[in-house]
């Protein structure tokens, strides 16, 4: 079977089967287009063993430098598309599908930011054009509802209730949720809305929250160089991410309890929101060490 025809029967059956949100299908296609670039060049077919399998898994870790994080998606991946295969009656495609096991991921701790330094890398945003503004209505709308960077991309006008400083989202599973924003985000989302978002769209019809200088949704590839290029000048390591896990943390060392800052961020486990503990308590224990340097550690016995 011709290679774009079989990706495109196995991306129907993500989203119409097995149900997958569009980025998740979109990612998963994705990585199987790899593989099976990967397989054409190895002289291989698409329903091959579980040995080349590992091969190829071999070569995603030693070759493109991929983590274990990845690693684990590429399987998620090969093992929905063993299962396609195996219902669409390649023979060889039932042997790897269950057998294929996914790493166990490191436990690591998110990277967050001083809130000082988030406000120095957000007024860094020349807010003397259209762009700019939107910019800067993004990034502080991110920040202050601890969005995703998808949810922000889905987001319509219509999901948007300004005078309640509030918005819908669509989060992992296609789950909506509402979430609350601050003054400060309120203040330029209304006027990107009231003046830079009329500008982009230059008359034209639009429900798309974010758009871009040609008044279409502005894309997630859009919105995460931009952001890369603010941090570069800000002089920050940062993924756009670590807006959400700033987020997050301030709101437990700021009180907030567990569960409220679960429904808030819409995991779907308490267990994914537990992690910002780790971070405050690493945080306690790192100004422990810095201002009272003469005193034992908590972790040393009295």
């Amino acid at each position: 079977m011709d290679k774009q025809i079989l990706l495109e029967r196995y991306y129907s059956r993500l989203v119409a089967l097995e149900r997958r949100a569009p980025l998740t299908a979109e990612t998963y296609r994705f990585e199987i287009r790899r593989f099976l670039d990967w397989i054409e060049g190895e002289n291989l077919s698409p329903d091959c063993g579980l040995s080349d399998v590992t091969r190829y898994l071999a070569h995603r870790r030693g070759d493109d430098g991929i983590d274990s994080r990845s690693v684990a998606k590429a399987i998620s991946a090969l093992r929905s598309f063993s299962r396609f295969l195996e219902d669409e009656g390649h023979s060889g495609s039932a042997g790897f599908a269950s057998l294929l096991e996914i790493p166990r991921r490191a436990d690591r701790l998110p990277q967050v930011h001083r809130k000082e330094d988030v406000d120095r890398l957000l007024s860094l945003i020349n807010t003397d054009s259209p762009l700019g503004i939107r910019n800067r209505a993004l990034y502080e709308f991110i920040y202050s509802a601890g969005l995703r960077i998808s949810e922000a991309v889905f987001l319509n006008i219509g999901d948007l209730f300004l005078s309640r400083k509030t918005a819908r989202v669509t989060g992992k599973g296609n789950k909506e949720r509402l979430v609350i924003f601050g003054p400060d985000a309120a203040f330029w989302l209304k006027r990107y809305i009231d003046e830079a978002r009329p500008q982009l769209l230059k008359g034209r019809a639009g429900k798309a929250l974010f758009v871009n200088r040609s008044g279409k949704r502005l894309s997630r590839k859009g919105i995460w160089k931009n952001y890369c290029s603010l941090a570069l000048q800000a002089g920050l390591s940062t993924k756009l991410h670590t807006l959400r896990h700033t987020f997050a943390t301030e709101l437990l060392a700021g009180g907030a309890d567990l569960r409220s800052v679960q429904e808030l961020l819409g995991h779907a486990d308490i267990s994914t929101t537990q992690i910002y503990t780790h971070v405050d308590s690493s945080r306690l224990r790192d100004s422990h060490r810095k201002y009272l340097p003469r005193l034992k550690s908590w972790s040393e016995e009295p």
